[in-house]
């Protein structure tokens, strides 16, 4: 009975509860919608676009952002609301605001603080006659896991759709607390009439800001007083014409832009605490960094540091021939004794199947960041005399290093000076010396330069080595065998991916059981189970690994099987996959796989007693370029540049003949790329040799109709067909 009546008196509760919650989410709403919808809205009656946008598909007559950030008592308040009006000008835009998808925040705790996110959305229609109709968003949101959606019914050509979208973040006491950056283009896929920012602070809020490429510049439009500590900053853009935004594309680095972090700091001892470029007054904005910012902030953070004796007992049983040759070794065996050694230990956690680092004696060191990694490989660099640099680089799609605002953007690689420099970036399974990211080659660059491998005395501009297209190069071999009676196709592929064409592919690829194995034996460590010293427990924990390491190579094998059917755009039957070489020891071990699957009939076609093939079909993955895409108007930037060397072999089915040749064979070469194809008969094989190649990692907008050319090429080839004639 008394439980009974406790848990009545829980349900009394939890119902009060939800309703007072339920009435104040309500209130909260309504107050949300009067901010942005009043009497005193300047767009309230806004109807009307500039004569020439008349033919655009849609035209945003506002798009208005404001960010917050106060102080209630002792915590501290972020709040985001971004209201769009939108005029709908033909069926494509009807469609696509026919429904709208969106997240909503939640409660949760981060360090002990409880931060409560609330979210908001508004919607309504207006009709061309005026008539407005506001969408219930309680009622009419559909949830689909994390995400929702809500219908816009009977939208018509010419309806405005005016939504807002509020986001409010508390975080409990806090004395330092650095919010995320904010990095954002001014342009969207529709012109925008007018584009409106607004950016209120007070005081312990430090501001970072700047914009970019002939976006207008932040102004102060309210100044604090004695009694309101508010500071408000704005700026305002007419008139800005869409943009397609197109593959290849960098948009920060060309499009109007503006970025922006805030950071909170009680006092000023917090201030030297935060791991930020910050303004020295909260009253003051930063709007970049320079050299000496940089020096400042790390020449104390890359202090050499860590307990080496794994690494000296490594090195006492090999002798080098250089000191390049010690640095590239030393580098895998820290890669596996502090990282991929622990792999299956976080499998197992995550799992379930057993709590495991107890198996790893005290504190094992685990590396998951850069810098925690920069320090110890240094300190071995420091114990070994080899001098080295700290290297401070920004991604090319940030812009260049001189225009650097957010420490966020910075990316970090030691350049060990051997007697050929190695460059160090990545620490995960798949990073090798010399393999930087292909965002970071050839861009400006500053070096911390370290002296007696110990203290950093002065800082350089430099220019980052880069790769060319040979290197960066992937190798795809296909064969075909014709199944009985023409039903279908037998296909085995073989992929060698060198360079930075195989970082990717690797990550997409290889589970860790693909390498850890053979990271364990080479280093001569144990595997997971094998340090499991109770047989009993040791049986039950293979048992249930078996049935994970079952589940994980089922689907790493529909995954790749996905991929290839993607790739085709056609289903495939008795797939099959192995792993030749992981390719993760050095730049030029190459990644290596191989598949095998049936396709169907799809791309045969039977002509009397002879059979048409869509042989062009096996060359997938070809960029297909529509018209508007040939008309580009942006500069062209890729990842880096690359090449691709196919050949597709058929075995010509007994009795048959091939003809057609001439449909195999292209050539378009210029100074961006080509694509080059022959083909020839040997025997029973017909064999057909391609090279794509894209120069380089970037191309100024004149050159595109030269890219345009090779990649027409490449797609006319797809389309390639030829004749199997009954003999």
């Amino acid at each position: 009975m008394i439980k009974k009546n406790f848990g009545l008196a829980l349900f009394v509760l939890f119902s009060f509860a939800a309703n007072a919650q339920s009435k104040k989410t309500l209130d909260k709403q309504e107050e949300i919608k009067n901010l942005v919808w009043n009497d005193n809205d300047p767009y309230k009656n806004a109807m009307e676009i500039p004569e020439n946008w008349k033919n655009e598909s849609a035209v945003f007559i506002v798009k208005n952002i404001k960010y917050i950030y106060n102080r209630p008592g002792n915590s501290i308040e972020y709040t985001k609301i971004e209201r769009d009006r939108i005029k709908l000008l033909d069926q494509a835009a009807v469609t696509e605001y026919s429904e709208l998808k969106y997240t909503e925040g939640n409660v949760f705790y981060r360090d002990m603080s409880r931060v409560t996110n609330t979210f908001i959305l508004g919607v309504k229609v207006i009709k061309p006659n005026g008539e407005e109709i506001e969408i219930n968003v309680n009622q009419e949101s559909i949830s689909n896991n994390d995400e929702k959606k809500i219908a816009i019914p009977s939208l018509e050509k010419g309806d405005i759709i005016d939504y807002y979208f509020y986001t409010n973040t508390i975080v409990g006491e806090n004395d330092l607390y650095q919010y995320k950056p904010v990095e954002n283009i001014i342009g969207d896929t529709y012109p925008i009439a007018k584009f409106e920012f607004f950016l209120e602070t007070e005081d312990d809020f430090f501001l970072s800001f700047n914009t970019y490429n002939g976006a207008p510049k932040l102004q102060q439009i309210v100044e604090p007083t004695k009694k309101d500590k508010k500071r408000v900053y704005s700026f305002t853009a007419e008139n800005v014409e869409r943009n397609d935004f197109p593959r290849w594309f960098f948009p920060l680095v060309e499009l109007p832009s503006y970025k922006f972090q805030v950071l909170f700091a009680r006092s000023g001892k917090y201030e030297k605490k935060a791991y930020a470029f910050i303004p020295e007054e909260a009253n003051t904005i930063k709007t970049n960094v320079s050299k000496e910012e940089i020096f400042n902030l790390y020449e104390g953070k890359f202090g050499p540091y860590g307990n080496l004796g794994d690494v000296e007992r490594f090195l006492k049983k090999k002798n080098f021939a250089t000191n390049e040759e010690k640095v590239k070794e030393v580098f895998y065996y820290i890669r596996h004794a502090y990282y991929t050694n622990y792999v299956e230990a976080f499998v197992m956690d995550e799992s379930n199947i057993m709590y495991p680092f107890e198996l790893y004696g005290n504190n094992p060191i685990i590396f998951n960041k850069d810098e925690e990694f920069v320090r110890f490989f240094t300190a071995f660099l420091k114990d070994n005399k080899i001098d080295y640099e700290i290297i401070i680089g920004t991604y090319r799609y940030n812009g260049d290093i001189n225009d650097l605002l957010l420490e966020s953007n910075i990316n970090f690689i030691l350049k060990v000076n051997t007697e050929t420099p190695v460059y160090i970036e990545y620490f995960d399974p798949f990073a090798t010396p010399n393999q930087i990211s292909p965002l970071l080659e050839n861009t400006n660059a500053y070096t911390l330069k370290v002296v007696n491998r110990k203290h950093i005395e002065k800082i350089e501009t430099i220019k980052l080595p880069t790769s060319n297209y040979q290197e960066n190069n992937s190798t795809e071999k296909t064969e075909l065998t014709i199944l009985p009676n023409f039903s279908g196709i037998g296909v085995n592929r073989n992929f060698i991916y060198n360079g930075q064409t195989k970082l990717d592919e690797q990550n997409n690829i290889l589970m860790y059981y693909d390498y850890v194995y053979e990271d364990h034996a080479k280093y001569e460590t144990e595997p997971i189970l094998d340090r499991v010293r109770n047989n009993k427990d040791q049986e039950k924990y293979k048992k249930e690994y078996a049935a994970l390491l079952k589940t994980l190579k089922e689907k790493q094998l529909n995954k790749i099987k996905e991929r290839t059917e993607g790739e085709y755009d056609l289903k495939i039957e008795n797939y099959a996959f192995k792993i030749l070489k992981n390719g993760r020891f050095g730049k030029e071990d190459a990644f290596e796989y191989s598949e095998s699957f049936n396709i169907g009939n799809d791309l045969i076609k039977t002509a009397g007693k002879n059979y048409i093939l869509d042989i062009g079909k096996m060359l997938p993955g070809q960029v297909d370029l529509t018209a508007k895409e040939k008309n580009r108007t942006n500069n062209v930037y890729m990842n880096n540049p690359r090449s691709f060397n196919y050949q597709i072999t058929l075995n010509i089915p007994e009795g048959f003949t091939v003809s057609g040749l001439e449909n195999l064979t292209s050539k378009v070469e210029n100074e961006t790329g080509s694509f080059i194809s022959n083909a020839s008969v040997n025997g029973n094989k017909l064999i057909i040799d391609i090279e794509k190649f894209y120069k380089n990692n970037y191309e100024p907008n004149a050159n595109w109709q030269k890219m345009v050319a090779f990649l027409d090429a490449a797609s006319q080839f797809s389309q390639a067909k030829i004749l199997l004639k009954k003999q």
